[in-house]
């Protein structure tokens, strides 16, 4: 019962089709409708075929840069497989929530943001387990580094210079360091600066008083006087009074001058009521990504501004109530939902009597094969025996998957082993490049399509392939000897019913006892010069007759027709036969 009990924070898998693979997401919210169901707010997580070929480069060339730094294993190590299936575990975070039905959760998963000190060996030994290092945004399509990731390397650590001697001049350019604005080891005592920062305090709140702006946002006193006690306040007394020496006298006179009292104002004093509203829901939409919030809500205000309201705002009882309130709120919803176990999927291939229906599972289509085991391959693992297939792929496809490929599919969006066009996407050999070479290739290859759907259904190619079929000597014998085994005319009619090839080698060998044990000779041995030159004599070569026509301006010169020399049996259509063709010896087939 535990393993069908989901949580808010989990990361689950969301079913939205039968024969697609599954939505990775994190529940966020479970909320219970009007009508008694159990809706999920979750966070969209993408895996790599959701998004275009152009972002899959970039990621790869961030990927790149990444392993660079490290010293964890890199990509270069990892075999064909691996690298197959570690694409599939690499997910895209986004900002995106949607709201699911409850009932559509297939089980549990695990997503972490990537670990630079891990090896990524450690994604693939463990099941249901993803990892994630840039974030994806579906309305602009773009990707972006995750806001937290753990910055470590020389990019974000600074190089510590050795110190300098004595007598040694600094040579760096002093307009760039950091300006002093505070001796610790002044001559006033703390008791003489905590006096003043009391008399900037009352300067501030008297400006406040004369201010009209500052009035009406804060009409009582106390609100002013609350005010003038930020740290705003304080930083400008204490640059104040280190400006000037620690002269108490003159940073007071400076503190009101002849146009009267200064006044200083923070972020929480510039910003309107208007402004407030706008940071709370975009803070509430977008959390604690300050660029997003810049972006899409406040444009006009600077990112420091921003970042310094946020944690002012922090301080407020404004945030002290919302936090309540989102407590109370979450008391109130429910904490966890029972998902029992699931139907079977609509895509498993029906069996009867131990026979399997339909390869794809289409409507018109169905076929049962004479034999059980006689059947086409997982396209993924190419077994033959599983103890339940599923249809995969469009239903003239024919395609299908065993039990535990099916599986896989569902969970990680892609076959298990690297195919061809996998293989297309590497650098072409110095050896196709060869314009005669390159003639051969199908279109497909060219153009840098994949020629077998490797991930997805969307992506099979639905122009011609292609193709050479190389017909053995065997089978052209076959097609001669074993006519009422073969049956061509109605193998054509089924192309997808295996030829018993075991009883058309029996039929052979009954035909041929003699010749069971020695395989036959695929081409005939060319004779010496001496047995060619005694059949000429034997058989000479009569002249053909020539007819000869008067050209005439009337009538065209008409073309010379030359009799064909019969050194061998032609067949009825003047052609040779099929045993001088194959080069087989005329005392075998007797």
């Amino acid at each position: 019962m535990a393993a069908n009990m989901y949580r808010v924070g989990d990361y689950v898998y969301f079913e939205n089709s039968s024969s697609n693979p599954y939505l990775i997401r994190r529940i966020e919210e479970l909320n219970k409708t009007a009508t008694g169901n159990v809706e999920a707010k979750v966070l969209c997580f993408y895996r790599r075929r959701d998004i275009s070929n152009t972002l899959i480069m970039l990621a790869d060339k961030h990927a790149k840069e990444i392993e660079e730094e490290s010293e964890t294993t890199v990509e270069a190590d990892l075999t064909d497989k691996q690298k197959h299936q570690l694409k599939h575990r690499e997910l895209f975070l986004s900002r995106q929530y949607e709201s699911l039905p409850a009932t559509h959760i297939r089980g549990k998963c695990s997503v972490a943001l990537l670990n630079e000190t891990e090896s990524v060996l450690s994604y693939l030994d463990k099941e249901d387990t993803f990892f994630y290092s840039l974030v994806y945004d579906p309305s602009v399509k773009t990707l972006l580094a995750d806001k937290g990731e753990i910055r470590v390397g020389p990019r974000y650590q600074a190089d510590i210079p050795e110190m300098l001697l004595e007598g040694e001049s600094d040579e760096r350019e002093q307009s760039k360091l950091e300006v002093k604005v505070w001796d610790p080891n002044s001559p006033l005592t703390d008791r003489q600066i905590d006096q003043f920062l009391v008399v900037a305090r009352a300067v501030g709140t008297f400006a406040r008083a004369l201010d009209c702006s500052s009035s009406v946002r804060q009409p009582s006193l106390h609100m002013s006087a609350a005010a003038a006690s930020r740290d705003i306040t304080l930083f400008h007394s204490m640059d104040t009074l280190y400006r000037h020496g620690y002269d108490l006298s003159s940073a007071i006179s400076v503190l009101v001058p002849l146009g009267g009292p200064v006044l200083c104002r923070d972020e929480m004093e510039e910003w309107s009521a208007s402004e407030a509203s706008l940071f709370e829901e975009a803070l509430e939409k977008y959390g604690k990504d300050f660029n997003d919030i810049r972006q899409d809500f406040l444009p006009w205000k600077s990112l420091t501004s921003i970042i310094e309201y946020y944690y002012m705002w922090k301080t407020t009882d404004r945030y002290v109530q919302q936090k309540r309130l989102k407590a109370a709120e979450a008391e109130s919803k429910l904490k966890q939902v029972y998902i029992p176990t699931y139907k079977p999927n609509p895509n498993q291939i029906s069996t009867s009597n131990g026979k399997p229906g339909a390869v794809n599972g289409a409507v018109g289509t169905t076929f049962q094969p004479q034999n059980p085991l006689l059947g086409r391959a997982c396209e993924s693992c190419y077994a033959t025996q599983s103890h339940q297939w599923y249809s995969w792929g469009p239903p003239n496809m024919q395609c299908r998957l065993c039990a535990t490929c099916w599986l896989y599919w569902k969970k990680y969006g892609g076959l298990k082993m690297p195919t061809q066009s996998e293989e297309e996407k590497l650098p072409p050999s110095p050896a196709t490049e060869d314009p005669r070479v390159r003639s051969h290739m199908s279109r497909q290859a060219m153009q840098g399509m994949p020629v077998r759907n490797t991930g997805s259904p969307k992506s099979a190619v639905n122009t011609r392939q292609a193709f050479f079929l190389h017909t053995t000597y065997f089978t052209k014998f076959a097609r001669q000897v074993c006519k009422n085994t073969l049956r061509l005319r109605q193998a054509a009619r089924r192309p997808f019913v295996p030829i018993n090839y075991a009883a058309i080698r029996a039929e052979y060998a009954d035909r041929h006892a003699d010749l069971s044990g020695s395989p036959l000779k695929s081409k005939s041995t060319r004779k010496p010069l001496a047995c060619i030159i005694g059949y000429l004599e034997i058989h000479p070569s009569k002249k053909p007759n020539v007819i000869r026509s008067t050209p005439s301006l009337q009538t065209p010169t008409t073309k010379r027709m030359l009799a064909t020399p019969n050194h061998t049996s032609l067949s009825i259509l003047g052609k040779r036969n099929y045993s001088h063709h194959n080069g087989l010896d005329e005392r075998l087939m007797k």
